[in-house]
């Protein structure tokens, strides 16, 4: 039975009247920030899978995004907005004192980190955008091709029950599941702290932003697009993608192209988890960048 990791802290922040929980682990001025997927999603999948850095050096933080896990959950549909949740991770940097950080962004969580580090460009060492994306259009589009490989009379129910609504269809269900596990997370079985963020998903803020699942853009974050803008982040960048994720090498080709310090790492047997679908080569490539862009290592 998996527990959660005990963090070193566990820490309350408020964030415009509402509570946000925190959890740091190990000690020092190198500080990682992690931004996890979701959104609505419990940050256990991400921070378990980090939390390794402690024992190199680095303080690893974590929080359960407003909405989600241990933070608060209001009813409250005009917060689920990117706009918001900028401002809710620099009001966690600053209440705990972190200084300039080294950003970790998973997914929805590297959306959030480009907006972030376009806002808060000061509170930036280096930048980690994982398995995301800059122009979620674009990304669409590479999300339709991945539906089409399910074959066209896949697509034509998939289609039909999105017209009506019906995204709890077994039928509909049955092919994003299979979606799932070719374009989200390849094992046959998935990781404990990863089911755990999943079986507490919140998807009032998921559906808002993104969709009904993650094959489905259909939120107010459908038309987000920074390409043009990544230029302005002068920070290193790496970049981490698995060959088979839902957001595609193509989407990590992009974000490359158009940043001035950027590396890109792909993880030929993962597709959206590489840290659980291989975490020595992950580790290692993760560790490696960070390591060579410590303040005492210059």
């Amino acid at each position: 039975m998996w527990q959660q990791l005990p963090a070193d802290e566990r820490i309350e922040i408020v964030v415009d009247g509402h509570k946000v929980v925190a959890y740091s682990y190990g000690a020092g001025d190198e500080v990682v920030l992690l931004l996890n997927g979701g959104p609505g999603l419990p940050c256990d999948y991400l921070r378990d899978a980090h939390s390794f850095l402690a024992g190199h050096g680095y303080r690893v933080v974590a929080f359960d995004q407003l909405g989600c896990g241990a933070s608060d959950r209001p009813d409250d549909a005009s917060l689920w907005r990117i706009e918001r949740y900028v401002e809710e991770v620099e009001t966690v940097r600053m209440a705990l004192g972190l200084g300039r950080v080294h950003l970790i962004g998973h997914s929805w969580g590297g959306w959030l980190a480009i907006d972030y580090a376009l806002a808060h460009p000061e509170a930036l060492k280096t930048l980690i955008l994982q398995d995301t994306a800059a122009d979620l259009p674009h990304l669409m589009g590479e999300m339709h091709r991945l539906r089409a490989a399910l074959g066209p009379e896949t697509v034509e129910m998939l289609l039909a029950h999105e017209a009506e609504g019906s995204y709890d269809h077994p039928e509909y269900q049955a092919a994003i599941t299979l979606l799932n596990y070719r374009h989200v997370c390849r094992l046959q079985e998935w990781p404990a702290p990863l089911m755990a963020s999943l079986s507490d998903w919140n998807m009032a803020p998921y559906m808002a932003m993104q969709g009904p699942n993650e094959f489905l853009y259909i939120g107010n974050l459908k038309d987000w697009d920074r390409t043009a803008d990544l230029h302005r982040i002068q920070c290193p960048v790496l970049i981490t993608v698995g060959r088979h994720d839902e957001i595609t090498p193509a989407c990590a080709l992009r974000m490359k192209q158009n940043l001035k310090q950027s590396e890109m790492a792909v993880f030929q047997n993962s597709s959206h988890m590489p840290f659980y679908e291989e975490p020595a080569a992950y580790d290692a490539r993760l560790l490696a960048f960070l390591d060579a862009h410590r303040e005492d290592a210059r």
